[in-house]
């Protein structure tokens, strides 16, 4: 394989690497992390010919400035940047070329507040920890020593021979505010009736002390009836939990493997990437819904996806 790299000019505000995350170590006590919107990872990866876990950049709200030293294909999904290649606008989920040399800048989103790009070849090719190249920031683990992306790193990518035909993907939209949908929490008969009219029927906003790990909401407060401990137990993307003085917190990519409060509810699969391109400021709803409801809603959201794919990178979703 010939190996290229990217050229960090400018890092944008909050840049990452990114694969599906790193699986299979939570009884160690190592964090998933991982795309904070999963469908517009896959989406990137697939558009330009990559396997679904090949690593992207992860972009917050503004993008970087970069510089391609080798021939290759690139593409961002997601949120809707505004990406130039030298003098050239490029839409978001289009399929551009970049032959080395070629300067990439990616500038402020309209609507969301995350995109992926990812490069042909099999991805940003940093070294893999644990089996993933995904950044965890809380514990620096993965990516670019564990952080995100500054001036003047270096990021290793493969050289492509030739480029792919231009594929494309229909742009998203990110209507304001955004209802999610949820599962009772395994403490959900904890709280009381009102918290759950609260939840159910109020808007909360996304703190500013909002990050990869979650999401502190405010508005009204969730009261229980039941105040007993909470023993340790695992936790997952999506999960809400509330703290004894009533403000839900909706756990993300980089969140802890284990927690110690009582889980009110937990966001659908389907519904995960949408909470993933909220940013602080933004408002949210929640409804309740049911399991079975739960798992139409994602054979939904995995039959759309891969309508937006080209064909031969279908056989690779699983």
């Amino acid at each position: 394989m010939t190996m290229g790299a990217l050229h960090v000019v400018k890092p944008g505000l909050l840049t990452t690497v990114q694969d599906l995350g790193r699986w299979g170590h939570q009884a160690e006590g190592v964090p998933v992390a991982g795309p904070m919107d999963v469908l517009s990872h896959r989406l990137a990866n697939a558009l330009v010919g990559n396997p679904p876990d090949a690593a992207t950049l992860e972009l917050t709200l503004l993008g970087p400035e970069l510089i391609v030293q080798a021939d290759t294909a690139i593409v961002v999904c997601g949120a809707r940047f505004v990406l130039r290649v030298d003098d050239e606008v490029v839409e978001t989920g289009v399929v551009r070329s970049a032959r080395a040399g070629a300067r990439l800048r990616i500038g402020r989103c309209d609507g969301g507040a995350r995109g992926y790009l990812a490069v042909a070849g099999g991805g940003i090719l940093t070294p893999a920890v644990l089996g993933s190249r995904a950044t965890h920031l809380p514990s620096r683990m993965g990516g670019v020593d564990g952080r995100a992306l500054v001036s003047g790193d270096v990021l290793p990518i493969a050289a492509q021979a030739s480029c792919r035909a231009a594929h494309r993907s229909a742009p998203r939209t990110f209507d304001r505010p955004v209802t999610l949908r949820v599962l009772d929490g395994p403490q959900a008969a904890w709280f009381t009736d009102e918290a759950w009219q609260q939840l159910t029927t109020a808007r909360y906003r996304l703190s500013p002390q909002s990050n990869r790990m979650g999401y502190r909401l405010e508005g009204p407060m969730l009261s229980r009836r039941v105040h007993d401990d909470v023993m340790s137990s695992p936790v997952d993307m999506g999960t809400m939990q509330v703290p004894a003085a009533g403000e839900p917190i909706l756990l993300m990519a980089d969140r802890q493997t284990a927690g110690g409060y009582a889980r009110i509810a937990q966001v659908i699969s389907a519904d995960l990437d949408l909470a993933g391109q909220l940013g602080p400021g933004d408002e949210v709803r929640f409804a309740r819904c049911t399991m079975r409801e739960a798992a139409a809603a994602l054979i939904a959201h995995e039959r759309a996806l891969l309508a937006q794919m080209p064909e031969e990178a279908r056989a690779w979703q699983s």
